[in-house]
C-alpha cells in the first residue's frame, strides 16, 4: 500500500493527463495569466502578479519547481538551442536543450560530453539547478547536454520510455540526432559520450544506451524505471512498483547482437515511487542482454561507503577486465529524489551523497581510450 501511494501522490503532484485539446490551451492561458501579472501598477498587484504567475507556470508547464536559466559566474558557459525533424512533425519533432561548456574546451583541448536527461515535472532549468551541474561539470570539465521534454510530447514532460516502439523510439532517434548536433558543433570527444538521467529520464538514458550501444562510452539511470518494461501509460505505473518484467527478448532486438555499454544504477532503497527493485531488474537484465560467449563480468564484493553524515551507501561491481561493467549505488533512506541534489528543488536530497559527482567518476574509468 506504500508503494501505490507513493505513486499516486507523484502523479497528484504533476497533475492529470491533459487531454489533446486542452494542452493547445494552456500556452494562451499561460501568456494571459504572465502578462495580466506584469501589467499590475501597485506593489501589492505586482506581489499577487508574481504569485499567480509562478503558479501559473508551474500548473500550466508540468515543472514542478521552477528555475531560472542556468549561469555560470566562474567559468564556463550555459548555451541554448532547439533541435529537431520539423518535416509533417511540427512542435512534436523538436526539442529545445541547454548546454554547458567548462572554460578552456577548444578544437585544441576537446572535452567528453554528458548527456543529461531530466525527469517528470522538471525542464532543463531545473534540473540543473537540482543537480549542480555548473558547479559540478566545471570541476570536472565536462561538457553537459540537457535536452528539454515539451509538454506536447508529454504533458508532465516524462520522456515516453513507457512507450518503447513507438513514441519512445522516436525520442530516443531524436535524442541521437541532437546529440550528433553537438558533437559537430562544440569540441567533443566523441569516444568518451555518455548518458545519464533521473526517473523517467534514467530509462530513456538506458533505451539510448540499448539502441545506440555503440556510440556511448556508459550510460546511467538514478532512480529509473527498467526499460522494456512497459509499454503504454497504463502499464507504467506497475513497471514502476517493480511488478512487471522486462521484456529481454525486445531489448535485445534493439541491440542486434551488439554489446550493451557499461552501466551505472543509483537508486534510494526507500523510494515508493520507482522501486528499488527496478534497478536490481535492470542490472539482471544488463547481465543477461551480454552476447552469447561472452566472458561474463565478475561480481565483486560489495563495500559499504560513508562520508561524513551524508547518507551511506552499499556499492555492488560487476568488474570486466580492469574496469567495471556495471555499478549499482544503493543510498539508504533516499526516497524518489536526486541523491546529494540542492535544497529547494522537489526532486532533490541534500543530504545524500552526490549523484552527479558519482556518476562522473564512473564515467571517467569507462572513457574510451583512457590509460
Amino acid at each position: 500500500m506504500t508503494r501505490r501511494r507513493g505513486t499516486t501522490q507523484l502523479w497528484a503532484t504533476l497533475g492529470k493527463q491533459a487531454a489533446r485539446s486542452a494542452r493547445r490551451l494552456q500556452r494562451t492561458v499561460t501568456n494571459s495569466v504572465l502578462k495580466t501579472a506584469r501589467q499590475q501598477g501597485s506593489a501589492v498587484s505586482e506581489a499577487v502578479g508574481r504569485a499567480v504567475g509562478k503558479a501559473a507556470h508551474r500548473a500550466l508547464t508540468g515543472v514542478v519547481t521552477p528555475a531560472p536559466s542556468p549561469v555560470s559566474k566562474g567559468g564556463g558557459v550555459w548555451e541554448e538551442g532547439v533541435w529537431g525533424f520539423t518535416l509533417g512533425l511540427g512542435a512534436l519533432g523538436q526539442r529545445r536543450y541547454r548546454i554547458f561548456v567548462p572554460p578552456g574546451v577548444s578544437a585544441a583541448r576537446p572535452a567528453p560530453l554528458l548527456v543529461l536527461l531530466h525527469g517528470c515535472g522538471q525542464d532543463a532549468a531545473s534540473f540543473a539547478a537540482c543537480a549542480r551541474v555548473t558547479t559540478v561539470a566545471r570541476d570536472a570539465r565536462w561538457v553537459v547536454l540537457m535536452p528539454e521534454q515539451s509538454v506536447q510530447a508529454n504533458s508532465q514532460r516524462c520522456w515516453n520510455w513507457f512507450r518503447p516502439d513507438a513514441r519512445g523510439a522516436s525520442e530516443a532517434a531524436l535524442l541521437m540526432s541532437m546529440i550528433d548536433h553537438v558533437c559537430r558543433r562544440y569540441a567533443i570527444i566523441g569516444e568518451r559520450v555518455c548518458a545519464l538521467g533521473l526517473s523517467a529520464g534514467g530509462a530513456m538514458a538506458m533505451m539510448l544506451g540499448l539502441r545506440y550501444p555503440d556510440r556511448f562510452a556508459a550510460v546511467g539511470s538514478h532512480s529509473g524505471a527498467v526499460p522494456y518494461s512497459a509499454v503504454n501509460a497504463a502499464q507504467a505505473p506497475r513497471a514502476m512498483r517493480g511488478e512487471r518484467v522486462p521484456d529481454a527478448v525486445a531489448a535485445r532486438l534493439a541491440l542486434a547482437g551488439r554489446r550493451p555499454p557499461p552501466l551505472l544504477l543509483l537508486h534510494g532503497d526507500d523510494d515508493t515511487v520507482v522501486t528499488y527493485d527496478n534497478a536490481t531488474s535492470a542490472a539482471a537484465l544488463w547481465l543477461e542482454l551480454l552476447p552469447p560467449g561472452a566472458v561474463a563480468p565478475k561480481a565483486m564484493p560489495p563495500r559499504r561507503v560513508r562520508r561524513g553524515t551524508r547518507r551511506a551507501v552499499d556499492v555492488f561491481d560487476w568488474q570486466a577486465g580492469v574496469r567495471p561493467f556495471m555499478r549499482l549505488v544503493r543510498v539508504e533512506g533516499l526516497r524518489h529524489a536526486w541523491s546529494g541534489g540542492a535544497p529547494g528543488q522537489a526532486f532533490a536530497d541534500p543530504t545524500g551523497p552526490d549523484a552527479l559527482k558519482i556518476a562522473l567518476r564512473f564515467f571517467s574509468v569507462n572513457g574510451r581510450g583512457l590509460a
